[in-house]
């Protein structure tokens, strides 16, 4: 703008001339802010919202990554799991599809440390221990009794742990241990999701994809927590009855009639949302049940339909029902047991599982049946 333009225009002296012109700018550019303002406020009123499924799904992934983690390893585990951040930023969606039927299938996720060749000598009986990261105590004591066992009745059995993300602040120190301890026992899984009590589900579905996809040639597999004592000889005795069947069978410690938790506050909550059925069709419940292993590759295909939810057990029960399978009642349901008080006041020789209290205490579980010394 010319110098006599702009003291026409604001009847200044050539000396204050300057600060005019530096108000009628900022003048226009501050009208020009509010007009984009404006703009912007418009086009993302008009925005489609997004799918609530959708939004929760984003929401719960999200959470379920920073679970246990700084945000400093957040981004870090993400940047070393790049199908993890796919999968995540695929989930910020408009299209009407639940990306929460999806979350839980094994698709979703990929294996860290894999033991591809464990089966190559087609096992009878294939140990599947879901057990967190840091219970290396848990590991080694399942290693040192009941995880030993390699022949039981002349038939070949193998024991893999399955773990998830490590989290916390040392998580990188934690995974380098991880892939030592692999390095020495061989018998660990990982998978890209992170580790935490309402991931089981995930964690049970990637077991389930293992065994179809690494071990189709097993004959029986079996689903074991960590906290867990197993009487091997007398799971076999069961497995090679001549009744029980090799085909669409689990049985354990079954659970009937048992209703949906709806109160928020507990872990066990499923929303009507995720589940709507009052009751839960009979399942086993999730501490240890053993199953031919033909079922894992249907229940992986079942559950592609089905929106998962945070009872893993109580979920693979649903899945049996869409493929009109019901658990079978062992022939001796007191050998799946919950607690048992100690070695001393009850007979472990008779039992398959019953739930320990400690590392310490499956060692000495094992010692009672084997009559072995400490």
């Amino acid at each position: 703008m010319a110098f006599g333009s702009i003291r026409k225009r604001c009847g200044l002296t050539p000396d204050n001339v300057l600060m005019c012109h530096i108000k009628t700018r900022f003048a226009l550019m501050l009208t020009m802010t509010l007009a984009l303002s404006t703009i912007a406020y418009v086009y993302f009123s008009l925005k489609p919202v997004m799918h609530h499924h959708t939004k929760f799904n984003v929401v719960n992934h999200t959470q379920s990554y920073t679970e246990g983690l700084s945000d400093k390893n957040f981004v870090w585990k993400i940047m070393q799991t790049p199908r993890a951040l796919k999968k995540l930023t695929a989930s910020i969606s408009t299209k009407p599809i639940s990306v929460l039927q999806y979350v839980a299938h094994p698709s979703n996720y990929h294996f860290i440390m894999d033991e591809p060749d464990k089966c190559k000598q087609s096992p009878f009986l294939v140990l599947m221990v879901p057990v967190a990261p840091n219970e290396v105590a848990a590991r080694n004591a399942i290693r040192s009794t009941w995880g030993n066992e390699s022949t039981v009745q002349g038939k070949a059995v193998i024991t893999l742990f399955l773990v998830g993300l490590t989290g916390g602040s040392d998580s990188e120190k934690a995974q380098q241990q991880l892939e030592e301890e692999s390095r020495q026992h061989r018998d660990l899984l990982q998978s890209n999701f992170v580790d935490s009590y309402f991931n089981l589900t995930i964690k049970t579905m990637v077991i389930m994809d293992w065994l179809a996809t690494r071990c189709p040639q097993a004959t029986f597999s079996m689903k074991v927590d960590s906290d867990m004592f197993l009487n091997l000889e007398n799971l076999m005795t069961l497995l090679l009855a001549p009744n029980t069947p090799r085909q669409n069978y689990i049985t354990g410690f079954l659970m009937w009639d048992r209703p949906v938790n709806r109160n928020k506050k507990s872990k066990y909550y499923v929303s009507e949302e995720l589940y709507p059925e009052p009751k839960y069709p009979t399942y086993v419940m999730g501490i240890g049940y053993v199953f031919s292993n033909d079922l894992p590759k249907k229940i992986v295909e079942a559950s592609k339909d089905l929106k998962p939810f945070n009872m893993e057990d109580a979920f693979v029960g649903v899945c049996l029902k869409r493929l009109g399978i019901k658990p079978s009642r062992a022939p001796d349901p007191s050998q799946f047991r919950t607690f048992m008080k100690d070695s001393k006041s009850h007979d472990l020789s008779k039992v398959i599982t019953t739930i320990a209290r400690s590392p310490k205490q499956i060692i000495e579980f094992w010692q009672n049946v084997t009559k072995i010394s400490p």
